[in-house]
């Protein structure tokens, strides 16, 4: 089976886990002892498409993550407005389909984070700006869609001139902000959450401090947030307001083609 243009990884039950935008499936490789990489052990494969016939002709797996339970991977489909949750069979190595949550067609659906109770996820669309805030149910491994929230201001919204790419999306370590990137309008946006972490309402959006926004990233103190500026080829770091959630820019460096930040 196919496994095309990796485009994220992730681990899951002592295997890691890619998936395939271009082929739109999703790949499954063993950890070994020594920390080294097996044989593919399954190639499991989307189907589907969405109304966007320049970017949804086919499936686009954009995403894959495992749940905080770790008994689940999910997979976000930008090709098919989906997310599927699958079961991974350790000794086959391959994924089982559990179940597919669809959203909205159009949208896009592109990165997923969970709230760090376990309960509540939230999908980003890159088709659209917004966000799918959803319940998830590990135990039956179950993700709803409750209601979904625009990450711009309304004039920023559906400018041809200024077209908007969302592409990350993080959750505050105590759960009540959300932070997206936008690529296009190159900013982050800052999402207060109600108690119930059903609800966002957008506070405000700041600059990348830079261009082409293709990442974000918290650091593990909770106090910092990094951009990879792709296009303006730099990495910027905010300190975190922790009572508004607004990131202030404190500092960049160089890093062409900037893609990624990851901690270790």
């Amino acid at each position: 089976m196919n496994a095309e243009g990796p485009t994220h990884l992730a681990l899951a039950g002592g295997h890691l886990v890619t998936a395939n935008y271009g082929s739109g499936s999703v790949t499954v490789l063993p950890v070994l002892a020594d920390g080294s990489l097996g044989a593919t052990g399954g190639v499991f494969p989307h189907e589907g498409s969405g109304p966007d016939e320049d970017r949804q002709e086919g499936p686009h797996a954009h995403q894959v993550v495992a749940d905080p339970s770790g008994d689940w991977v999910l997979s976000v489909d930008l090709g098919t407005d989906s997310v599927r949750v699958c079961a991974l069979d350790p000794d086959t190595r391959e994924l089982r389909l559990h179940g597919e949550t669809a959203l909205r067609p159009g949208t896009g659906p592109r990165h997923l984070a969970f709230h760090p109770e376990g309960a509540h996820a939230y999908v980003l669309h890159e088709l659209e700006p917004t966000v799918t805030l959803c319940r998830w149910d590990a135990a039956a491994g179950v993700l709803e869609a409750v209601t979904e929230t625009p990450v711009l201001p309304e004039e920023a919204r559906g400018d041809a001139g200024t077209a908007t790419y969302p592409s990350e999306v993080v959750v505050s370590h105590d759960g009540r902000f959300l932070w997206v990137a936008n690529r296009g309008h190159d900013s982050i946006s800052v999402l207060a959450l109600d108690a119930t972490g059903e609800r966002a309402s957008l506070v405000t959006t700041v600059s990348c401090g830079g261009h082409w926004p293709r990442d974000l990233a918290l650091d593990p103190t909770g106090r910092r947030l990094y951009v990879a500026n792709e296009r303006s080829g730099n990495v910027s770091w905010f300190t975190v307001d922790p009572e508004t959630g607004i990131p202030r820019q404190e500092g960049s460096l160089e890093a062409p083609a900037a893609s990624c930040v990851i901690f270790g």
